[in-house]
């Protein structure tokens, strides 16, 4: 019983996962802060919280990748779609390549 007790303690933290939360999160702050956007906050806080619950559910179980795989995807689509549109590397090129990242690391911990 001890034994079980301190492999529930020592969980693995997916920091990867955690960072991107916080990237998108940080970003829909920034572009309602520069730009007075409220779809960029809006935005930043519910994909940002979305992330962040999906970073909480892959620390507890690494094969449980379903939100943040649909998150990211979800943002590499939209934000890809807007870095062609507007050519600005920032934030919409940042945010679908990080998102992009995610989506293949995500696919590989999938398998």
């Amino acid at each position: 019983m001890r034994v079980e007790a301190a492999k529930h303690l020592r969980m693995p933290i997916d920091w990867i996962s955690y960072s991107y939360a916080a990237i998108v999160t940080v970003g829909g702050i920034l572009g309602y802060t520069r730009k007075g956007s409220v779809m960029s906050l809006v935005s930043g806080l519910l994909f940002g919280s979305l992330a962040g619950y999906g970073a909480y559910q892959v620390s507890n179980d690494p094969q449980n990748v379903k939100i943040s795989l649909i998150t990211a995807g979800i943002l590499t689509a939209v934000m890809g779609v807007r870095y062609r549109k507007s050519g600005k590397l920032i934030p919409a090129g940042l945010i679908a390549g990080i998102s992009f990242f995610m989506v293949l690391r995500l696919a590989i911990v999938m398998l």
